[in-house]
């Protein structure tokens, strides 16, 4: 039995033994292999893609390390490879050469850097210390031409940003000259000085504080013009009362305007400095700390277009400042210039008559697409913005509950009554209505019967004894086009809106919001179907698509497609196409000449004589509830002023027109426009 568990023990022993050897053995073939000096190459530089470098010192001979401090080695690598924004780097072997005491490798490098592609070939000598391969480190293991007195600096060359001009050639954005704000402090009268700098704050609506704090900077001297702020050239007054001010002194700069200010500023947006979030999510497309962006407007959708290439150049300099190696240099790429189908000369006109409005407006060439005017007021100056605007400017706009800063052409809103002419066409499209039947007289308020219990369509007024869908429009009958929603039915009027666009993206080169209708695409109820007819319920109607949509009965049942961007020979695109039957577009187009012409219609006060003007008011109700008797109104006027040479189509609402005349606060200013 002892000898049996003597036995058993010994080979347990032996087991145990034999296990030892092997993972002995595995260690050593692990440590032979991390021991080859080309794996000491790879872990170096893959330390170096981590920004290891702590790690990179450890490996360094003790030779080296006598040289070279761990601080000066990092400080050297991380000033070096940071600053020229080192990444992907990529080693390729060439030879290696075995001697007694050294090893020396051969090796190709890529990387990638603020300069473009960076590549070169290099060499490593490693050593062997206490069985650790230890690399025999300076300058030359960064570049193979730079000694350790050299510095390595990144050159810049801004590239010129694209303009945009107008259809007529007109500059709305580019370089120009602006005026820089400064104080040279030995100039100011010390004993005025802080009440001249509080008055120097008051004028250009910034704080005392900032001004301190700017005229403290350590760079500041006597004798030193210090920037405060920048301002448009053409604010010649405020520019006067600064110069009363001793000390003060302006001085033209380079700088990207706007010269219609108001007038463009939704539209064009304007840049600034990029942020350190968008410089994170761009950094692979080029940009740097020091890159201007577009923030907001067509500055922004056509930022890849506009923006230049700047050049960079990353050179060796040497302790005199001489350029000793140019490592990379990428060619300087100017941004591209842009002109859109906006006529400046409509977009004044539009803005004039509506800046004091919460409004939106567009004007399109119905035949075209082209959009020669985009408007939303109340606005702010994009010149404010790109010259770095000022925290009482920024507060101000803010703060305004007439929001400023909201862009109300992108937005969706209640159509009301300007909703009617697109009923009837779809109504006549679809089979549902002869636009010759009179329906008769249904008074002031209607409902179709005893199932809809409270609920009624009501109407402003009774027209004659011929009511069908040319008076209806000319008096804009509300019980009318109600009763023709119901004739098309809900299934078939959800068809026909999602046909023209309802819930679909329009693709304008900028984000403009879905049309809609209902909850989820759809109508449900008959009550809901019945306010749909004249532009209530759940309608809500982009003023760009509106556009199209119109421009649908001036061409025949085809939806013109909007655009921007303006194309030498551009051939006619539609949005949609046959959305209306011919007989359909071309009954509205007539009807709707009629809502201006006829005496009675809700249009004629646009009338113009010696043009044949088109349109439909429309005053929607926005209520909270049923029993909302505050709620405010949204006036709109859609007008086309129908000439094979000048096809012009406007598009515009208001908002709060209740007891201001409804929509027919609009017309003077359309009729003003289309003059």
């Amino acid at each position: 039995m002892k000898k049996k568990e003597k036995q058993k023990q010994k080979r347990i022993i032996l087991l145990a033994i034999i296990l030892i050897i092997f993972v002995i053995g595995i260690i050593l073939i692990f440590t032979k292999k991390q021991d080859k000096p080309e794996d000491t190459l790879k872990q170096y530089f893959a330390n170096l893609q981590q920004k290891n470098y702590e790690v990179m010192y450890d490996m360094l001979s003790k030779n080296s390390k006598n040289k070279y401090s761990k601080e000066d080695f990092i400080t050297r690598n991380q000033n070096i490879y940071e600053g020229i924004n080192v990444s992907n780097i990529i080693i390729e072997e060439k030879e290696i050469n075995k001697q007694k005491e050294q090893v020396t490798i051969n090796y190709h490098i890529t990387m990638d850097t603020v300069g473009g592609k960076l590549e070169f070939d290099n060499q490593m000598n490693i050593v062997k210390e206490e069985k650790q391969n230890k690399i025999v480190w300076s300058s030359k293991d960064i570049f193979p031409k730079l000694t350790k007195s050299d510095t390595v600096k990144v050159k810049t060359s801004q590239g010129k940003r694209g303009n945009i001009y107008d259809r007529n050639g007109k500059m709305l954005a580019g370089e120009g000259t602006a005026s820089s704000i400064g104080i040279v402090p030995g100039k100011m009268n010390e004993q005025t000085k802080t009440q001249d700098i509080k008055q120097i704050a008051n004028l250009l609506e910034t704080t005392e504080e900032k001004i301190k704090q700017t005229l403290n900077a350590n760079w500041v001297k006597q004798d030193t013009f210090v920037p405060i702020q920048t301002i448009e050239k053409t604010k010649q007054e405020l520019k006067n009362k600064l110069l009363e001010i001793k000390g003060v002194k302006i001085t033209d700069i380079k700088e990207r305007i706007y010269p219609y200010g108001e007038i463009t500023s939704h539209l064009l947006g304007y840049t600034q400095n990029i942020s350190l979030e968008e410089l994170q999510q761009l950094s692979d497309k080029g940009y740097s700390t020091n890159s201007i962006i577009g923030k907001t407007g067509l500055e922004k959708d056509y930022e890849e277009m506009l923006r230049p290439k700047n050049s960079s150049e990353i050179l060796i300099v040497d302790e005199e400042g001489n350029t000793k190696q140019t490592l990379t240099k990428t060619g300087l790429e100017n941004g591209q210039d842009i002109t859109i189908t906006i006529d400046i000369t409509l977009q004044e006109k539009l803005y004039n008559e509506f800046k004091q409005d919460k409004s939106c407006s567009v004007i399109m060439n119905y035949k075209t697409g082209e959009i020669l005017a985009l408007v939303s007021t109340p606005t702010f100056n994009s010149n404010d913005f790109s010259m770095g605007i000022t925290t009482t400017k920024w507060n101000n706009l803010n703060n305004n509950e007439k929001k400023p800063l909201y862009n109300r052409y992108k937005q969706t809103w209640t159509p009301g009554s300007s909703f009617k002419p697109i009923i009837g066409a779809i109504a006549i499209t679809t089979n549902s209505l002869d636009p010759k039947e009179n329906f008769g007289k249904s008074g002031t308020k209607w409902q179709k019967d005893s199932s809809w219990g409270n609920f009624y369509i009501t109407t402003l007024k009774e027209y004659g004894n011929q009511v069908d869908l040319k008076n209806a429009l000319i008096n804009s009958d509300n019980i009318y086009f109600a009763k023709v929603a119901l004739k098309v039915g809900t299934s078939k009027m959800e068809e026909q809106l999602t046909k023209i666009g309802f819930g679909e993206n329009l693709e304008l080169g900028q984000y403009v919001a879905n049309s809609t209708y209902g909850q989820n695409g759809k109508i449900s109820s008959e009550g809901q179907l019945a306010n749909t007819g004249y532009g209530q319920g759940q309608v809500l109607v982009n003023p760009i698509h509106m556009a199209s949509i119109y421009s649908a009965f001036l061409n025949e049942g085809n939806m013109i497609k909007p655009y921007l961007i303006k194309q030498e020979n551009k051939q006619t695109e539609y949005l949609k196409q046959e959305v209306f039957s011919k007989q359909a577009a071309n009954t509205i187009k007539e009807d709707l000449i009629q809502v201006v012409e006829d005496e009675a219609g809700t249009a004629h006060s646009a009338k113009i004589s010696g043009k044949t003007i088109g349109g439909k008011t429309g005053t929607a109700e926005i209520k909270t509830s049923k029993e909302d008797e505050n709620g405010t109104e949204i006036g709109w006027f859609n007008a086309f002023n129908y000439d094979e040479q000048n096809p012009l189509l406007v598009i515009s609402m208001v908002e709060d027109v209740k007891n201001r005349g409804g929509s027919h606060y609009l017309l003077p200013k359309i009729k003003e426009v289309l003059k």
